[in-house]
């Protein structure tokens, strides 16, 4: 037992959890837990450029792998990393944040020490992380370790969102007893059996009185066994299926239900006319906020059975207790089928665009790179799309099947892309990462393609150069939105240093474009950054009718008492 330690809990937890990478950045709070967590040999130790970064590579890996992991020291990392902890919470994603705090001995002896506020009471981070996670829990003792790490990651297991754990440098490599099953922690709480199927029971007959029910399908269902049994219930109804911006890619575009991304005015493929006609909505793990309804213009009044991560909501019931795929599954199997709304469909469709044109020594526009990342897609592509108009122009493209889809629309955090889409890629090393990011939102976490040529991914980032911020002039224009012009293409091969293979490429053409394309999809090694240059003005319609609502409701006037 001596020779077994808290930092050896941890990394033994991490391991029977399948968190296999770690994202860390070094401080000399933490240096003993990062040795000990070096020292098993199921787990890779994945260094980070900064905490920001490292918060959003391991939100990224939360992603591709269910639960992730990221190590930082005190205070001047944690405060840092709290902003990717803060998108993962409101992202719904399990991501475990450790941090190393002081010395035990400078806690009961109320000394003042470095990387502090430089005030003898070190509790301000914890309650600080209690505001951003589900449990954050501190370590006081070795021999209380166990206890209060197996509360946090069981937490972070059933609510699917982060939690902190802190862990004091010099109880890291103090002795600890060895963990036991994995399952004592990572079941899920079961479902109440009884509201189980009273709540099945209600939401049948209520779906099964009206007309024309659609099923819509939002962002909080991103594990796996959710959206299958989402897809038995699509078949047992066979209805029509919208789905919301931030869910794109939760129900397969290529499926024959499939009827639109919903988002009010600038609603794909008539989902909006078909959600509208609907007498009755099936609501799958909705998000409902003034991005979503595009600056609270979408107001539905239709009636509604809310699916929800812990509860189900009727008009006139509520059940708790009750796992959506559960109930999901049985409410397949009690529904009747009923294909009005699929059926109808098919007049609000709009035919399907073309997609191929002679390409020319034509200036760059947007809507000709989003033609031809339509074309990039297969069915191992991922695509990130970062906050602005990637959004929009991401929305639009149509997945082929087995094609996946991440966004950060609730958080909403400019730069997530970059760092995000490393995280992804190291637990997802076989598929292809495709990240569409505006210049200024690159700006801001560029030092994270660093990491992706230090591992050799070969993501390929389409960086839309318009000098600005072009989805803030579209909210509220002002000088604050330009930036500084970078020369990013050749900025990549600064990062290179002496054995990387970034690669940095200039387009300005369709043609320069399309051959900058196939370049990037014939590299194994190393990253492509292929910088499309656009003009400052050049936007898609969607975010000009999104930017004005918002604007208008983020200027809506004070009520009145």
């Amino acid at each position: 037992m001596a020779d077994f330690t808290v930092g050896d809990y941890l990394a033994e937890r991490f391991a029977q959890l399948g968190i296999w990478h770690h994202f860390v950045v070094p401080g000399d709070y933490n240096l003993i837990l990062l040795d000990k967590l070096m020292l098993h040999p199921q787990l890779s130790q994945i260094c980070c450029t900064n905490e920001l970064n490292c918060a959003f590579a391991a939100e990224g890996y939360a992603r591709a792998n269910g639960l992730s992991a990221c190590v930082v020291t005190y205070s001047v990392g944690a405060f840092s990393a709290f902003n990717g902890v803060g998108g993962a919470y409101a992202e719904n994603l399990p991501l475990i944040l450790v941090s190393g705090s002081p010395n035990t001995n400078d806690v009961a002896q109320h000394h003042i020490v470095h990387h502090t506020l430089g005030i003898a009471d070190f509790t301000y981070q914890i309650q600080m992380a209690e505001k951003i996670t589900c449990c954050a829990v501190a370590v006081k003792r070795a021999q209380d370790a166990p206890t209060i790490i197996d509360r946090a990651i069981r937490a972070a297991v059933l609510f699917r969102k982060p939690v902190y754990i802190e862990i004091p440098t010099n109880l890291a490599g103090a002795a600890c007893v060895r963990p036991g099953p994995i399952s004592a922690v990572s079941d899920p709480k079961p479902c109440d059996a009884c509201s189980l199927t009273a709540a099945i029971q209600m939401a049948g007959e209520f779906v099964n009185q009206h007309q024309k029910p659609v099923i819509l399908v939002g962002s909080k269902f991103r594990d796996v066994a959710t959206q299958e049994a989402l897809l038995q219930l699509a078949k047992a109804i066979g209805c029509a299926v919208v789905v919301q911006p931030g869910a794109k890619g939760c129900f397969p575009e290529a499926h024959k239900q499939f009827a639109g991304i919903f988002w009010g005015q600038i609603s794909t493929l008539a989902a909006d006319s078909i959600i509208n006609w609907a007498d009755v909505i099936v609501c799958a793990g909705t998000v409902f906020n003034d991005y979503t309804t595009v600056g609270w213009t979408t107001d539905l009044t239709t009636p509604r059975l809310a699916i929800d991560m812990d509860c189900i909501k009727i008009p006139g019931a509520t059940f708790t207790k009750v796992k959506p795929a559960e109930f999901l599954t049985g409410l397949a199997q009690t529904i009747h089928q009923n294909a009005t709304t699929l059926l109808e469909y098919q007049r609000f469709k709009p035919d399907p665009p073309l997609t191929h044109r002679s390409l020319a020594q034509t200036p760059l526009t947007r809507k000709e790179i989003s033609r031809q990342v339509q074309a990039l897609l297969t069915a191992t592509t991922t695509v990130f799309v970062d906050t602005g108009d990637s959004w929009f122009n991401g929305v639009q493209m149509q997945l082929p099947e087995g094609a996946k889809f991440e966004i950060e629309m609730q958080w909403g955090h400019i730069g997530w892309s970059i760092p995000a889409a490393f995280g992804y890629s190291v637990a997802e090393p076989d598929r292809q990462v495709v990240v569409m990011v505006g210049d200024g939102a690159f700006q801001v976490t560029v030092q994270e393609l660093s990491q992706m040529i230090r591992h050799n991914k070969p993501i390929i980032i389409l960086l839309m150069n318009n000098q600005g911020y072009t989805i803030e002039v579209e909210i509220h224009d002002g000088p604050y939105n330009r930036i500084q012009d970078w020369n990013y293409a050749e900025l990549i091969h600064q990062f290179n240093s002496r054995d990387g293979q970034g690669k940095g490429l200039c387009v300005r053409t369709d043609h320069e474009l399309a051959k900058a394309i196939d370049e990037a999809k014939a590299r194994r090694e190393g990253p492509t950054l292929i910088e499309c240059v656009i003009n400052q003005d050049d936007c898609s319609k969607e975010l000009v009718t999104w930017g004005h609502y918002v604007s208008v409701a983020n200027s809506r006037p004070p009520l009145h008492a």
